[in-house]
């Protein structure tokens, strides 16, 4: 899928982002890919990024985050 960030907290490690059709989808920093372990883990307000969906307890999360334009 393909989405924008809505908002990322990087203290918190969180964050959320929408899609086209509005749905926001929960970010946490640990499913944010990077090219190297070195890389920061975050995200910025407005970046488009790709990503699938998993269905975790609290609800449908994002994973497997990768920054379109790093």
């Amino acid at each position: 899928m393909k989405g924008k960030v809505k908002w990322f907290n990087k203290n918190k490690g969180y964050g959320f982002i929408i899609t086209e059709d509005n749905k926001e989808y929960f970010v946490h920093w640990k499913s944010i890919v990077t090219n190297s372990p070195r890389d920061l883990k975050v995200l910025e307000q407005d970046e488009i990024v790709t990503f699938d969906l998993m269905e975790t307890d609290k609800g449908t999360q994002a994973i497997n985050i990768i920054r379109v334009n790093p």
